[in-house]
């Protein structure tokens, strides 16, 4: 069989987790497991140093033996896969007006799934109380073999990653509370409220990006999650990296500025991208945000080099095949030269779901030797 490449490993005794995450992530990118030999081949890692790493994750049941495979030549090579149920982690997307909890396993298997609505005007310490009703629900789920690793949670930026503390978490409108979300520190809040259970607390837009580029790495490749809902935002995968920037908040792709008369946008500037697009959803008019979109799009990609757009959120979901044409086309338009720099656009495949899975990618990813 043939797996996966995988970063090359270290026979240094010191790095044991790292190579152990290295072990690991081959055996979650490839369903049908693996050989010894093979991961050895893979890592660079010695026979001896595999044989060891190996025993230590089926003494601590992250991986179990399924049988036997044939050889090239000498005794049959025993296979090795991941223990699905082994741990667990809980993804969590916090949106305007609604709240999704996932409880995800180490292949990326939804075992519990919750949705609620909230509404506009929920302040910060009731979305603490309500997400941690929702996560203790979910941690229950938990198969009985499995450990809860911790809690990803993706909600709109700005914010900043680091601290776990937000900024602007919605458009400030004097006197209706929502300036309450502002330095929020929404991280050590809902963890004290989970009694220490750990939080990580990244954009929506970052988190869905992780969850529509699960699997190795692409060396060289630009990925740019764009999501249209009741904001605009991107996340950007660049080189199997999430890129969050010198201050953790990279991707407010809504608010490059396109029009210099135009209209008012939430953030205090004018002709931002995402005032044009959501006022064309106030007015149903999906194909002309979906052009405004694209120019957005093709400044991404002229910028960065972007080689692969994956389009999500609410607004795109109920019209994909507009939004897929009036970005496509946008591309085609300003690209100077698209057979030379071809940029596939789809739209994403994990659908509403994106946020809350990437969330979990948050906590699962690292396990596995995934820079998150």
């Amino acid at each position: 069989m043939t797996m996966p490449p995988a970063p090359t490993g270290t026979n240094l005794a010191g790095l044991r987790d790292h190579n152990a995450a290295l072990v690991l992530g081959l055996l979650r990118a490839e369903p049908h497991g693996g050989s010894r030999v093979e991961l050895a081949a893979r890592t660079g890692l010695t026979p001896q140093a595999v044989g060891k790493i190996t025993a230590r994750l089926l003494d601590d049941g992250m991986i179990i033996e399924a049988g036997q495979i044939a050889s090239t030549g000498g005794k049959p090579r025993t296979l090795l896969e991941l223990r699905p149920d082994a741990a667990c982690a809980v993804g969590v997307h916090l949106d305007r007006d609604e709240l999704i909890v996932l409880l995800v396993d180490l292949v990326g298997r939804i075992r519990h799934h919750s949705s609620r609505p909230v509404g506009p005007d929920l302040g910060p310490a009731e979305a603490v109380r309500t997400i941690a009703e929702e996560v203790r629900r979910a941690v229950a789920a938990a198969p009985d073999t499995g450990r809860v690793l911790g809690v990803g949670l993706g909600c709109r930026g700005p914010l900043d990653y680091a601290a776990g503390v937000l900024h602007w978490f919605i458009a400030v409108r004097p006197g209706d509370g929502s300036a309450e979300w502002d330095a929020f520190p929404l991280r050590d809040a809902l963890a004290a409220e989970l009694g220490g259970l750990p939080v990580t607390v990244d954009k929506d837009t970052n988190t869905a990006a992780l969850a529509e580029t699960a699997g190795p790495a692409r060396p060289g490749g630009g990925t740019a999650y764009v999501h249209l809902a009741g904001g605009l935002g991107a996340g950007l995968v660049l080189n199997g990296t999430l890129h969050r920037g010198t201050r953790t908040n990279a991707g407010e792709f809504g608010h490059q500025t396109v029009q210099l008369d135009g209209p008012l946008c939430g953030c205090g500037n004018r002709g931002c991208l995402e005032a044009l697009c959501l006022a064309e959803l106030r007015r149903g008019d999906h194909a002309a945000a979906a052009r405004l979109l694209g120019v957005g799009v093709a400044n991404l990609v002229r910028v960065l080099d972007i080689d692969r757009v994956v389009l999500g959120g609410s607004a795109v979901l109920a019209a994909p095949g507009t939004y897929l044409d009036g970005v496509t086309g946008q591309l085609a338009a300003r690209i100077p030269d698209p057979v030379w720099q071809q940029v596939p656009v789809s739209i994403s495949s994990a659908g509403r779901l994106a946020v809350a899975l990437g969330a979990a990618e948050l906590v699962l990813g690292p396990l596995f030797g995934r820079r998150t």
